[in-house]
């Protein structure tokens, strides 16, 4: 114990560039999944057809592929930059394609009487959908959205693979080469990571029952 106790530092640190890495990541995907989600269903056609393309390709690509081709690849094409935000980029790409499938099951379960007695009074496409639509979309998913983001948070430990070491995992390497006692380094690890995962477990537990929608 005295390893851990002698570096809350160090797992503070990593806890923290984790919960950076996660939220930064989360908040772009959702900014990209909306707007391909959008394309998704849109009356044009060609949008739709670049929206659906984009995500069956992406997601059918495993993230540590996509995260060694942004780390190691940008570089060769002269695009250099800040290796933690080349790892955020990447995975907020990859995340935006299981955002959209998540939004998109949201915009479905919205009744479609809503949506042609909106087309009846006169709303355009944009209206219906930011007054219709969408509120009612992302008050059904707040459970599926904080699976979404367990799964982004717990997935940001890969980020350690390509070199981002100043987050969670990549400490705990670190601490472990230094010490060589792997159940103590990577079990506080692991009890970092199940406070997070409960944390968000529990705050959308709260949120899905105060914003629940009534049909």
């Amino acid at each position: 114990m005295d390893v851990i106790v002698d570096n809350l530092d160090v797992f503070g640190k990593g806890l923290l560039i984790s919960i950076q890495i996660s939220v930064s990541t989360f908040v772009l995907a959702a900014i990209l999944g909306l707007l391909l989600t959008v394309c998704r269903i849109s009356p044009v056609l060609p949008l739709r057809l670049a929206a659906t393309a984009y995500v069956e390709l992406v997601r059918s690509i495993p993230l540590l592929v996509l995260l060694v081709l942004f780390v190691f690849g940008l570089p060769e094409i002269g695009l250099i930059g800040s290796l933690l935000w080349t790892a955020v980029a990447a995975m907020s790409l990859y995340w935006a394609t299981f955002f959209s499938e998540t939004m998109r099951s949201g915009v479905r379960a919205v009744p479609k009487g809503q949506i042609e007695a909106a087309r009846a009074l006169g709303f355009t496409f944009g209206q219906v959908l930011r007054l219709v639509v969408l509120p009612q979309a992302l008050r059904s998913i707040i459970q599926p959205l904080a699976s979404l983001l367990i799964a982004v948070v717990l997935n940001s430990s890969l980020a350690a693979a390509v070199g981002v070491t100043e987050e969670l995992t990549g400490q705990t390497q670190l601490l472990d080469q230094q010490y060589a006692e792997p159940l103590i380094t990577f079990g506080a690890a692991a009890l970092c990571y199940v406070a997070m995962t409960f944390i968000i477990g529990r705050s959308a537990g709260y949120l899905d029952r105060r914003l629940a929608v009534q049909r």
